[in-house]
Order: structure tokens, then C-alpha cells, then sequence
């Protein structure tokens, strides 16, 4: 996520100046042929283009809203995934608290590490709705580096897990869901063996539980995208009004100079004005499509790589290590 004070001007030229581009050339061309080839019949009256301006603003606004909810639930549910993971460190702890149990604790610390790796891995991967492809996205994405693009999660987790429980994990499909099975597998384990009372059993049962539910919701948005069919009419209604706003301000512009020095020349002024509202409306729909995907990956994405590496670090601070890994920064403004 962008963790700067604001995108500049610049920022949003250079992300949409293939945009502008083509609409400059929407603009230039009616104008071009209503000026020297008399081609005054491609002059349409403002009122219905204007009337669908008004309903592309209506559905723009509807998008970018559920994008931005989208968006904001990702982030409380990876705020829950935080809470819940240092009350389930806390209560390993605590409630494995002899010294003979201490490697158990370190154990079950460590496959939640893994647990939070593999599931922003699998949160990082493609699908074919998400605009990571996209020329502008592809280009801004050389600015900062996204872990899960680069690095390779068998080498990850074999930080955190044994060679047995890396090579079992690795032939799963849902890495992150079996982890928790095997944390589920250990505390039943400890429990069998009397090392946690039946209260302390269902309390660390019920964290699992939230691991799974979060993991759950995470899973929902990333695998359910925006409805198509209103990003489709979305799109589809955002065209049309770029194309025709040239064509509406035509005659008005063409008017505008009669009476003055402008005469004869007051028709160019509707390349820059139309360039200029066709514009507005395109960068309101591209922002609520960066947003629409909160894990894909995108500079406007929730920094789950940055969240999860502060769990781990607090985590490791309750097992009192001093070697913690180093915190993530923001690269050119952008929190990973």
C-alpha cells in the first residue's frame, strides 16, 4: 500500500498518460474534421451525453464504494489475524509454561510463521480478473519489490518447519490449511498427554477456529472477484461517454468564439476541455479498479508481507529471542 503522504499530480499523469493518450486522439479527430472538412453533422446535442454522464457517475461511484469495501474488509480481516495471533502466543506460552515444554512452544510458534507465509503466498497468486498485467500496474510495480513475486516459498518455510513437516506441507494444494492442521494435531497431542487442562484445550481450539475463519474471508475476497457484470456495464457505459463528450461540445465551443477574436478558433478549445473531463471520469474508474483486488499485489493493495513480519517479530519478542528479523519499510512510499 501507498504509505506516503498523498499521489502527486505527476504520479496520476504518468499512470494514466496511455489513457490520455487515447483520449487525445478521441478529441483531436472530431475536432480536426468539424474545423476543415465541414463535417458539421458530427455535432450532437449536450443534453443526452450529459444525461449519460450522470449514469457513469452513478455506477463509477456504486464501483469504486465495493471496491473500497473490498478493500477495507481485507485490512480488518488481517488486523483480526494480528490480535489473534498474539492472544494465541500468549496463551501457548503461558499455558506451556515448564521448561521442558519450551521446544514444543518454539515448535508451534514456528508453524504459525509458516501458516502466516503460506497463506500470503497463496493470497499473492494471479487470477485472471486482477489487473497486476495491466501496462500502467506492470510499470509503477518496478518501484518496490513484492516478496512472493521473487522469492521461493520452500526456501520461506524452511526457516520455520522441519524436513518432515516441510515435505509433508509441500504435496498439499492448500498449504496454509493444512499448517493449521498440524498446530490442531500438536495441541490435541499436548492435551492428550495432560500438558493443557480441558478449558485451556478449547481456548487454543478456539483460536485455531478464528485462524480459520479469517483465512476463510481472506480466501472469499481473493477468490471472488468484483461481479462482473457490473464491471462489464461500467466499462461498457464509461466508453461511450468518453466517446461521444467531443462529438457534444462541439457546436457549443464552435460558438463560444462568435462575437469576438476567438471566431473561427474557439472550436480547439475542445480538445483540452474534452481531454479534460473525459479524463476525470476514466481516473475515477481506474482508481476503483486498483483497489477492487486488495491481494493481487498493487501498489494500493493491504501490505500483508509488512503485517505478517510484525507478527512474527512480536511473536518472537514473547520467546524472548534478540535475533528479530528486521522490520519492513516502505520502498519509494509503497508497503508491501
Amino acid at each position: 500500500m501507498h504509505a506516503g503522504k498523498k499521489y502527486t499530480l505527476f504520479e496520476f499523469i504518468l499512470w494514466t498518460r496511455r489513457d490520455i493518450l487515447r483520449l487525445s486522439i478521441l478529441a483531436i479527430i472530431p475536432t480536426f474534421l468539424y474545423h476543415f472538412c465541414g463535417f458539421t453533422f458530427l455535432s450532437i446535442s449536450w443534453v443526452p451525453v450529459a444525461l449519460l454522464g450522470t449514469a457513469v457517475s452513478f455506477i463509477i461511484s456504486f464501483k469504486n464504494n465495493a471496491s473500497y469495501a473490498r478493500l477495507w474488509e481485507a485490512r480488518q480481516i488481517y488486523g483480526g489475524i494480528i490480535n489473534a495471533s498474539r492472544s494465541f502466543g500468549v496463551m501457548i506460552r503461558d499455558f506451556l509454561s515448564s521448561k521442558d515444554k519450551k521446544q514444543d512452544v518454539q515448535i508451534i510458534f514456528y508453524r504459525h510463521f509458516a501458516w502466516l507465509t503460506a497463506l500470503r503466498f497463496q493470497l499473492r497468486e494471479p487470477r485472471v480478473w486482477e489487473n497486476m498485467d495491466d501496462p500502467r500496474n506492470i510499470e509503477y510495480a518496478k518501484n518496490y519489490h513484492t516478496a512472493e513475486k521473487t522469492d521461493k516459498l520452500e526456501e520461506v518455510l524452511k526457516k520455520y518447519l522441519s524436513a518432515d513437516e516441510l515435505t509433508y506441507v509441500l504435496t498439499k494444494k492448500n498449504k496454509a490449511t493444512q499448517l493449521m492442521a498440524l498446530q490442531s494435531s500438536h495441541i490435541n497431542k499436548l492435551a492428550a498427554e495432560q500438558n493443557l487442562s480441558d478449558l485451556q484445550l478449547q481456548s487454543l481450539q478456539a483460536g485455531i477456529t478464528n485462524f480459520y475463519d479469517n483465512q476463510g474471508k481472506a480466501e472469499r475476497i481473493k477468490n471472488f472477484p468484483y461481479p462482473r457484470h457490473f464491471s462489464s456495464i461500467a466499462s461498457i457505459m464509461l466508453n461511450l461517454f468518453v466517446f461521444l463528450v467531443p462529438y457534444g461540445l462541439l457546436n457549443d465551443f464552435n460558438k463560444l468564439g462568435v462575437g469576438t477574436l476567438l471566431e473561427g478558433y474557439s472550436i480547439w478549445l475542445n480538445i483540452p476541455f474534452a481531454i479534460l473531463l473525459t479524463w476525470v471520469f476514466n481516473s475515477l474508474d481506474v482508481v476503483g479498479d486498483s483497489s477492487t483486488n486488495p491481494f493481487e499485489g498493487s501498489a494500493n493493495d493491504v501490505p500483508i508481507t509488512n503485517i505478517s513480519r510484525t507478527i512474527e517479530i512480536d511473536m518472537r519478542d514473547m520467546l524472548d529471542e534478540t535475533d528479530l528479523p528486521p522490520a519492513i519499510t516502505p520502498e519509494n512510499n509503497i508497503l508491501m
